[in-house]
C-alpha cells in the first residue's frame, strides 16, 4: 500500500556529514510521526530521531546537537541531516513512519519502515 525509499547513505571520514532522505509513496491520506532507527552490527535497533506532523521532535541523548531531523509533507518525505559524525554512528538506519493510507473504500493506518541504508564512519 505504501512504499518508502531511502537514499544518502555512504562511507564518510568522522567530523564528516551526510544526508538521508526517505520519501513515501503510494495511496495516502497523511502521515502521522516520521522517524530514523539504527542497527549497528551485534546491537538492536535504536531510535535516532522522530518528528511529528506538527514539526515537534525528539532525539537519542547521543546525536543531540549532531543530527536534524527535519520533513517536507508536500512530498512525504524525511530528512536526517547528521553533522560531526562519530565512528559509533556506524550503522544500518531505517526511516520510520506512521501513515494513514487509502485502502478500498476504507482508510487505515499502519507502520512502514524503509529498506534501511548503510552509514559507515571512519576514524
Amino acid at each position: 500500500q505504501v512504499q518508502l525509499v531511502e537514499s544518502g547513505g555512504g562511507l564518510v571520514q568522522a567530523g564528516g556529514s551526510l544526508r538521508l532522505s526517505c520519501a513515501a509513496s503510494g495511496r495516502i491520506f497523511s502521515i502521522n510521526d516520521m522517524g530514523w532507527y539504527r542497527q549497528a552490527p551485534g546491537k538492536q535497533r535504536e531510535l535516532v530521531a522522530t518528528i511529528t506532523s506538527g514539526g515537534n521532535t525528539n532525539y537519542a541523548d547521543s546525536v543531540k546537537g549532531r543530527f536534524t531531523i527535519s520533513r517536507d509533507n508536500a512530498k512525504n518525505t524525511v530528512y536526517l541531516q547528521m553533522n560531526s559524525l562519530k565512528p559509533e554512528d556506524t550503522a544500518v538506519y531505517y526511516c520510520h513512519i506512521h501513515c494513514i493510507y487509502y485502502s478500498g473504500s476504507y482508510v487505515l493506518g499502519d507502520n512502514y519502515w524503509g529498506q534501511g541504508t548503510q552509514v559507515t564512519v571512519s576514524s
